[in-house]
C-alpha cells in the first residue's frame, strides 16, 4: 500500500451529537464504517476510489477518534443510532452503507432497523456465529485487555491481521494500523471490543429480514471473519451475495483496495439500478 493522501473534503468536523466526520465528492452517498481500534482515516483508499462518482462519508464510531464514548453497556443499537443521527444531520435520506469488521455488524444492524434508508449494505470481513474455538479466542483477547500491556496487544493484533513477520509489501498498512491502535481511546476501545466479542450471533435468525441488496466479502485467509461466515450470511439474506478475495486477510480494505473496489463498485451500481441478478454484477 503506497503512501496516500485523501482528496480535500467538502465538509469536515464535529456534528451536534459529537460525531467526527468528513464528506468527499458528489453523487449518491456511500458511508464507510471502520472496525474496532481504527478510525475514519483507515478509509483513505476508498475515499480516493469512490469520491469521483459518489458522495463518500466517513466518520469515527463511538469510542474512537474524536467521537464520544459509547455507554458502558453499549449495544449495536447505540452504534446504529449514531449512524442514523449522522445521516439526519447531513441531510442524507438514503445511502449505501459499507462496514468493516465491527463496522460490518453496525452496518447490518442499521440496515435491519432502517431498511428504507439503505440503498445497499456491504459487510467486509464480517463475523457471524463463531465456532467454539473462535469464540474462546476472542474471549481470551477480551481478558487480555485487562492484563496485557498496550504494546503487546497491538503486536498481537498486527500479527493476526498481517502475519509475522509482516510481508514487506504490507508494512505501510501495518504501520498505519499500529498508529491508529496506539492512539485509540482505551476506554472506548475496551467497551467496543467487549460488544464486538459478544455480537457474532446478534443477527442470527434476523438476516432473513434484510431488505436491501447485501454484499458479504472477506479474505481467503482471514481466520476470524472466514469465507464460511460470509457464505452463511449471504445464504441467509434474501438478496445476499458473497465474494472472497484471493490471498487477502482481515485488513483487505487497505492491503487489497483495488480488488475490493473491483467487487464493490459494480455491486453499488447494480443496487442503484435495481438489478435483481446481483450475482452477475
Amino acid at each position: 500500500m503506497p503512501e496516500m493522501q485523501p482528496p480535500p473534503s467538502r465538509a469536515r468536523g464535529i456534528l451536534a451529537d459529537g460525531t467526527c466526520h468528513a464528506v468527499f465528492g458528489q453523487g449518491t452517498a456511500v458511508v464507510f464504517i471502520h472496525g474496532v481500534g481504527m478510525s475514519q482515516d483507515v478509509w483513505t483508499p476508498q475515499v480516493i476510489g469512490f469520491c469521483r462518482q459518489h458522495t463518500v462519508v466517513t466518520y469515527d464510531m463511538l469510542g474512537h477518534g474524536q467521537s464520544p464514548l459509547p455507554p458502558e453497556q453499549a449495544s449495536l443499537g447505540d452504534y446504529a443510532e449514531q449512524l442514523r443521527r449522522l445521516l439526519d444531520q447531513l441531510g442524507i435520506q438514503r445511502a449505501h452503507v459499507v462496514g468493516h469488521s465491527m463496522g460490518a455488524l453496525v452496518a447490518l444492524e442499521f440496515a435491519l432497523r432502517e431498511p428504507g434508508r439503505c440503498l445497499s449494505v456491504t459487510a467486509l470481513n464480517g463475523v457471524y456465529c463463531r465456532s467454539e474455538a473462535q469464540r474462546q479466542a476472542v474471549m481470551d483477547r477480551v481478558q487480555s485487555l485487562h492484563s496485557s500491556s498496550s504494546m503487546a496487544g497491538i503486536d498481537n493484533t498486527l500479527s493476526r491481521w498481517f502475519g509475522e513477520p509482516v510481508p514487506a509489501a504490507l508494512v505501510p498498512a501495518a504501520q498505519l494500523c499500529r498508529r491508529l491502535l496506539g492512539s485509540v481511546n482505551l476506554t472506548g476501545y475496551a467497551r467496543t471490543y467487549q460488544l464486538f466479542a459478544h455480537s457474532d450471533r446478534a443477527h442470527e435468525g434476523r438476516l432473513s429480514e434484510l431488505q436491501p441488496p447485501a454484499l458479504f466479502m472477506t479474505g481467503e485467509f482471514d481466520p476470524n471473519s472466514t469465507p464460511d461466515m460470509s457464505q452463511a450470511m449471504a445464504e441467509a439474506a434474501p438478496r445476499g451475495t458473497r465474494r472472497v478475495l484471493a490471498n487477502e486477510r482481515h485488513m483487505m480494505c487497505l492491503t487489497g483496495a483495488p480488488q475490493v473496489h473491483a467487487e464493490l463498485q459494480p455491486f453499488l451500481l447494480a443496487a442503484e439500478a435495481g438489478t435483481t441478478d446481483l450475482e452477475a454484477a
